[in-house]
């Protein structure tokens, strides 16, 4: 196990990285990353990433303030498995770490996840097409008593404002980040070598909220097309726009109460295995093309 003497100075620039992408201000001036660095896999829970850690060759642990890291290799290729820890600002953290550091051609989110389509099963797998934020809303104008009504509320793009997004007319809508195109070839890919459960594209929402109110839930469905909630995914997606780092999320149906699909501990497994084959098969295309690997260390 390795603690960096850097920690307390990352972990500022994380703070500084995740503020300045909130607010907008990276957005303007993108640069795309290199694509020969190596692939980061995140998950929040030991149940979502110690399959992963495992998977790797030489792996070498190393501490970041709260957040662990495992880089080493798989099949030669340099891979980071990132615990990001649960939620929205652990998670983004944990990506402005991940990019400091290791400066990665891509990053992977995975784990467990509730549904929103009462279509899908516990153990089935959710590849996200695009990723969206879920907590960000403002409410309706509603007098002391009048109680609250979700179905009034808008969504809020704070990417979009510089002044009060929710002042802003072009900011009262829903920020969707798209899955990068060479990563979710490398998940169709794994699809097709994939009989487990079921795999299918959708839409990934997260929020710092548990919902368990079968209505907003359908709401969520109906009106903006969810497929599944969980609670990182969409920070991560957030920061590795801001730096121009290609971006996928990937999650496992743990539990689905549209149609009683009780939670199951398990499935952290299931979508780790189904990521380890999405990354074998990006690592495969990229050496088709040509990709030069490098070592997976912090430069």
């Amino acid at each position: 196990m390795i603690r960096t003497s850097a920690a307390a100075r990352s972990v500022s620039l994380a703070s500084v990285v995740v503020w300045l992408a909130a607010s907008g201000a990276l957005a303007q001036a993108v640069q795309p990353r290199p694509a020969t660095g190596p692939v980061v896999v995140q998950g929040a829970m030991d149940v979502e990433v110690r399959t992963l850690a495992a998977a790797l060759e030489s792996p070498v642990e190393e501490h970041v303030g709260a957040w662990t890291f495992w880089r080493g290799t798989i099949g030669g290729a340099p891979v980071v498995v990132s615990k990001t820890l649960k939620g929205m600002e652990n998670a983004a953290a944990a990506t402005a770490l991940a990019i400091e550091r290791y400066h990665p051609a891509a990053i992977i989110n995975q784990g467990t996840a509730g549904g929103h389509d009462a279509g899908l099963h516990v153990a089935d797998i959710v590849v996200g097409l695009e990723t969206v934020n879920i907590g960000s809303f403002k409410t309706g104008e509603r007098k002391r008593g009048e109680g609250s009504a979700f179905a009034g509320w808008v969504p809020l793009d704070l990417n979009r404002s510089e002044g009060s997004a929710g002042q802003d007319p072009n900011a009262a809508r829903m920020r969707r980040f798209p899955a990068d195109a060479a990563l979710l070839a490398a998940a169709r890919q794994a699809r097709r070598q994939y009989a487990k459960s079921a795999v299918v594209e959708g839409l990934i929402a997260s929020s710092d909220v548990w919902n368990s109110e079968l209505d907003r839930i359908a709401w969520l469905h109906d009106t903006y097309g969810t497929t599944a909630e969980e609670m990182e995914a969409a920070a991560v997606a957030q920061i590795a726009a801001a730096y121009g780092v290609p971006f996928l999320g990937i999650r496992v149906i743990s539990n689905n109460i549209t149609n009683g699909g009780a939670y199951d501990r398990s499935t952290g497994e299931v979508g780790q295995n189904f990521a380890l084959l999405t990354v074998k098969a990006y690592l495969s295309n990229r050496v088709v093309v040509g990709v030069q690997r490098e070592p997976a260390g912090p430069r």
